[in-house]
């Protein structure tokens, strides 16, 4: 399986200490603006619905195509980076990504913007895996790496939230559709900054894993497509049922094919390691639940506060700014305490945060009911995004970094469908908008406690079985 000939050949030409700082802020910028597209159109949505007259399942498919590709296409993505070279892919996403964004800014009906919506899946599914990869294998092993780490995981916690801000800003001063033309010159900006500063990276010798890249496909695309239908229709509609035993029966293929291929799309020694296989679970979980909080308390705040999107927006400011702060100190308290430790603090602050939210009612002051579970929300997102990242790609080896990447990507965007789904299921009994979003708080809650638990017995044990030896 580690043959010369499947070994990823190395970079071509290397970015002087000097530019890896411009190198991290391309990487950065394309990650930010694909994480900002998951959540900028939430406080958009009530636009687009009146401006097309969609269908309450049209409205939902808005959202869920770009997830559906996204998620369906993370693992393809990630080992076309390697095969095709990083750099070459990475270009190839954004080009697309910019493009898609366009077409939906002067998308006109409901099969056009949900076509261009799917199109954008299709390049963040290629850019996500490939900005991953790129530091993984660009910034050498040790604090370069951490510092670059977290700041790539505090973009994914940064993203999430501004793009509620900025969505809510641009729907109410100019047009939902500003949300996307503004994809356009960033991405035509980090494309041509790309081809200049980013090294060359020579393509994989070997074979391209084509059942592996089929059936991860199909598995992935029939999961993320059941767990949307559960979210919109029950667990126990005959498509839900269907589309995820579908689901399981090609991702089982999908195992047993990636375990007898000699060059496969997703290396399963991957999951040999705890620590690996507990970031990816817990990232999942986490995930789930932060999308699922934006999803519902941009509800809440439009629909019982009876704010304007911008109103909307703003009011995620206090955790916004809060987790942006927390995190640049992330970086130095790896390298003192490490990642476990900082993912159970960081995941027990954002607990508490979510258990007290679950308090917030219509008669509940925003400053004195919302504000300081939104605080704690922040400062745990800030704290365990970055180390929740480097944990997840602990250990690969570089031949094995597009997949590594992959994971993280696939855990996140499986994490967050699963968690829109899942808390819409466990509050579709309420009667009313405040009594949904306060079950769907307190199952993002229970949530968190699983996530929690994963990283004590996964992850926690064998870091501190690593740095006793180390010591």
């Amino acid at each position: 399986m580690a043959s010369s000939s499947a070994a990823i050949s190395e970079r071509s030409s290397d970015p002087t200490p000097g530019r890896l700082g411009v190198v991290l802020a391309i990487v950065l910028v394309s990650y930010f603006m694909i994480v900002l597209d998951n959540s900028i159109i939430f406080t958009g949505l009530p636009q687009i619905e009146a401006a097309m007259g969609l269908s309450a399942s049209g409205l939902a498919w808005v959202q869920n195509a770009y997830t559906l590709v996204f998620g369906g296409l993370l693992l393809l993505g990630a080992r076309a980076g390697d095969l095709l070279g990083r750099r070459r892919m990475f270009v190839i996403g954004l080009a697309i990504f910019g493009i898609a964004s366009f077409l939906i800014g002067i998308a006109q009906n409901e099969a056009w913007i949900i076509a261009a919506r799917a199109l954008q899946g299709v390049g963040a599914a290629i850019v996500a895996p490939s900005s991953l990869a790129l530091i993984t294998a660009l910034f050498p092993a040790g604090k370069e790496r951490t510092r670059a780490v977290a700041a790539y995981g505090t973009t994914a916690g940064l993203g999430a939230s501004l793009g509620l801000v900025v969505g809510g800003a641009l729907a109410d001063w100019i047009s939902w559709r500003a949300g996307f033309f503004i994809n356009v010159p960033i991405a035509i900006l980090v494309i041509a900054s790309a081809i200049r500063f980013l090294p060359t990276f020579a393509a994989a010798r070997g074979r391209f894993d084509l059942l592996g890249a089929v059936s991860s496909s199909l598995g992935m695309g029939a999961l993320v497509y059941g767990i949307i239908n559960a979210g919109e229709r029950g667990w126990t509609d005959p498509v839900t049922s269907a589309s995820l035993s579908i689901a399981v029966i090609v991702l089982t293929c999908f195992a047993l094919t990636e375990w007898r291929a000699a060059q496969p799309i997703m290396p399963l020694r991957l999951f040999r390691s705890r620590e690996r296989t507990g970031a990816a679970i817990t990232r999942l979980l986490f995930a789930g639940t932060m999308i699922a909080f934006f999803f519902f308390t941009t509800q809440f705040f439009q629909g019982v506060y009876n704010w304007t999107p911008l109103q909307a927006g703003l009011g995620f400011l206090p955790m916004t700014l809060v987790q942006f702060a927390s995190s640049l100190f992330v970086s130095r308290l790896t390298n003192r305490f490490g990642n476990a430790a900082l993912i159970v603090t960081g995941l027990a602050i954002v607990l508490a945060g979510m258990l007290w939210i679950t308090q917030l009612t219509s008669e509940s002051p925003f400053l004195t009911g919302a504000v300081g579970p939104l605080v704690l929300i922040g400062l745990g997102q800030g704290i365990v995004f970055g180390p929740l990242t480097g944990a997840g790609i602990a250990g690969a080896r570089a031949k094995d970094a597009g997949a590594a990447s992959g994971l993280v990507n696939t855990a996140h965007q499986l994490g967050s469908t699963l968690g829109v789904a899942i808390l819409t299921s466990v509050a579709a009994g309420a009667t009313t908008l405040q009594a949904r979003v306060t079950d769907a708080y307190a199952g993002g809650a229970a949530m968190l406690g699983i996530a929690l638990v994963t990283v004590l017995i996964l992850i926690l044990p064998p870091e501190i079985a690593h740095r006793k030896k180390a010591s």
